[in-house]
């Protein structure tokens, strides 16, 4: 019971609505009906600017590492399963709630954000260099998702790579639980990976540092 109630009450606060509420209060408008019609941070920076788009990821990253690093700890007794792996079920509980959230018939985000918050509370180091690359990545190309996608992929492979050459230590479900969330955001990202594939994605230019920083030809 005790592991049921962790899991329910970080699934509760992953689905906080952050991009519903926001769209509301600063647009008046429900952000699944503009832009991407996704519930996240990236489609309130396209409709609402960067302000709004600031205040959905950083309360989305919170909700996943609030749900990782504190409700994992609650004291509601024994919750029959390694400590270690407390923390990263009570995350992935979290990312559903975002995506899936009861207090939005079930329209939510893709998980980004929050799912992000969870590894950088339970992995630092391995979500660190995934933030990198989903930073290369987004500079170099502009497609967030593109830059999400690989970062996500980026986290298993760290932790492999880590422990082999490092001589890093992680619990052994870290690296099949981060792999199950890479697929997760691959089946969230589908249309998006078919729009990659069709060049009809839309970029974030704003984002493309380095067209800035190039020096101009001619």
């Amino acid at each position: 019971m005790a592991l049921a109630g962790l899991l329910g009450i970080a699934y509760l606060l992953g689905a906080f609505p952050t991009a519903v509420l926001v769209g509301r209060l600063v647009g008046g408008i429900d952000i699944r009906d503009h832009g991407s019609r996704n519930a996240g941070a990236t489609n309130v920076w396209r409709v609402l600017g960067w302000r709004a788009g600031l205040v959905v990821l950083g309360v989305d990253l919170a909700k996943g590492a609030l749900a990782a690093a504190g409700i994992s700890r609650l004291p509601l007794g024994s919750a029959g399963v390694n400590r270690d792996l407390l923390p990263l079920l009570c995350g992935l509980a979290a990312v559903l709630g975002h995506s899936f959230p009861v207090y939005t018939r079930f329209r939510g985000g893709k998980g980004v954000a929050t799912g992000a918050g969870m590894l950088l509370a339970v992995a630092p180091v391995p979500s660190g260099i995934a933030l990198g690359v989903f930073a290369l990545a987004v500079v170099a190309t502009g497609y967030v998702s593109l830059g999400s996608l690989l970062g996500a992929i980026a986290v298993p492979l760290a932790v492999v790579l880590l422990e082999r050459y490092a001589l890093a230590r992680y619990p052994t479900p870290l690296l099949v639980l981060t792999a199950a969330f890479a697929v997760f955001l691959l089946i969230m990202h589908r249309r998006n990976l078919l729009r990659l594939i069709q060049g009809t994605e839309r970029r974030f230019p704003q984002l493309q540092v380095w067209k800035r920083l190039r020096p101009p030809t001619g």
